[in-house]
C-alpha cells in the first residue's frame, strides 16, 4: 500500500530549527521524486522544496533558499526537510508528496504530484 507519513512538526520560536521526516511505503525513494509543500490558513498551497529520485537534484522556493535543506535516506525510505532560521511566515501545514511520473529532475509544480501525506503542523511563534 502506497503511503507517505510526515512527522516532526511542532511549535518553535523564531530563529529556531525543525526537521521534518517523510516516511514512505509502497515505493522507494530512489524511484520517485519527493516534494514538500505547505499551506497556511487562507493561503494557497506553496511548493517548498523537492528532491529527485536519482542524483539528489533539489529545488527550493525563493522564500526558503539558504534556510531549508531537503535530503533523502534511501536505506530508510525517508525524505527529510531541515528547516533553519524559521520565521513566523513559515507557519503552515507541511505536506510531502510523490511525483506521479519518473521525472529526471524534480520541480515544485503541484500538478506533478499525485500522492500526498496527511501533513504536519509547523508553528513559528514566540
Amino acid at each position: 500500500q502506497l503511503q507517505l507519513v510526515e512527522s516532526g512538526g511542532g511549535l518553535v520560536q523564531p530563529g529556531g530549527s525543525l526537521r521534518l521526516s517523510c516516511a514512505v511505503s509502497g515505493f522507494t525513494t530512489n524511484t520517485y521524486g519527493i516534494g514538500w509543500f505547505r499551506q497556511a490558513p487562507e493561503k494557497e498551497r506553496e511548493g517548498v522544496s523537492c528532491i529527485s529520485s536519482r542524483g539528489s537534484q533539489t529545488d527550493y522556493a525563493d522564500s526558503v533558499k539558504g534556510r531549508f535543506t531537503t535530503s533523502r535516506d534511501d536505506a530508510k525510505n525517508t525524505v527529510y526537510l531541515q528547516m533553519n532560521s524559521l520565521k513566523p511566515e513559515d507557519t503552515a501545514v507541511y505536506y510531502c508528496a510523490r511525483e506521479k511520473l519518473l521525472y529526471t529532475r524534480c520541480m515544485l509544480a503541484a500538478t506533478r504530484y499525485d500522492d500526498w501525506g496527511q501533513g504536519t503542523q509547523v508553528t513559528v511563534s514566540s
